[in-house]
């Protein structure tokens, strides 16, 4: 099978995309950008004396640390701010792995973001929320009380899958948009992209399984941010823009949202080294 999409150079894959595709210089340029409007962002809605909701990802992570130099060299308060982690790997008892793991994402927001942030600046600890496998209905619950997600930032796996939701071709594209939190297994391709990228290629210690928000609680955020930058990307990106909107590839489902945008590299948007 042959897909002309995936052989688009970066004219082609800006022509016509049905989702926005912003071409930025370089990794420190993307990531920049991120941070900059999660700053700006809590900086209107602090102004407005409203509560800032987001859903933060592990991956991308090269926003955090300018976010944090932002965030303690602007005095940005996050006192009124939730942050909402996408997901968390799951050990063979179907508990959080431990913090202290170098795959834990609630030791690497702990490590790299609250730990950094000056403490009368921080995000309250209650407000730092990570899907729990012992209470599926918080977070769904949550953001309904919240009054919904304000933005979802987020990276694309390599089968199109934000969060954990991994694609399934079984289900229809309404069905998907359905899904919640839920503990669910990791598929083999995500294992293995994940054990390149993340764990030094040590497949048979990659956890098998997850917790995660769901699609639906991403799709129904009132923004959604996404951002990539690896070589694998370069076929990510030319399938959401271009492909059909299936389960099969949740970010083609995004093309549907009225808020939504992925930033890419130059080296991304390109076909050549």
């Amino acid at each position: 099978m042959h897909h002309d999409y995936y052989y688009y150079n970066k004219e082609e894959l800006l022509r016509s995309p049905k989702i926005p595709l912003i071409v930025m210089e370089d990794k420190p340029t993307v990531f920049q950008a991120i941070a900059r409007e999660m700053a700006d962002f809590i900086k209107e809605k602090n102004a407005k004396g409203e509560t800032t909701v987001f859903i933060c990802p592990v991956g991308p992570i090269g926003q955090y640390p300018y976010f944090v130099d932002m965030v303690n060299n602007e005095n940005i308060n996050l006192n009124n701010c939730w942050f909402i982690n996408m997901d968390e790997y799951l050990g063979d008892d179907m508990q959080w792995i431990a913090k202290e793991h170098p795959l834990s994402f609630r030791g690497f927001m702990d490590r790299t973001v609250y730990s950094k942030i000056k403490p009368e600046l921080n995000v309250p600890e209650d407000h730092r929320v990570f899907p729990d496998p012992n209470n599926l209905e918080y977070i769904p619950n949550l953001i309904e009380k919240l009054g919904g997600v304000d933005i979802c930032f987020g990276g694309i796996g390599i089968n199109g899958h934000l969060a954990f939701n991994e694609a399934d071709a079984s289900l229809t594209c309404e069905e998907f948009k359905q899904l919640k939190t839920r503990m669910l297994p990791i598929s083999p391709e995500t294992r293995a992209a994940n054990a390149i990228g993340d764990f030094g290629g040590r497949l048979e210690d990659m956890p098998t399984h997850c917790v995660t928000i769901g699609f639906n609680e991403i799709y129904n955020s009132r923004k959604i941010r996404l951002g990539i930058f690896r070589d694998w990307h370069r076929a990510v990106a030319r399938r959401a823009g271009y492909g059909e909107m299936t389960a099969d590839f949740p970010v083609s489902m995004v093309a549907e949202h009225p808020d939504a945008l992925i930033r890419m590299t130059e080296f991304v948007a390109s076909l050549e080294d």
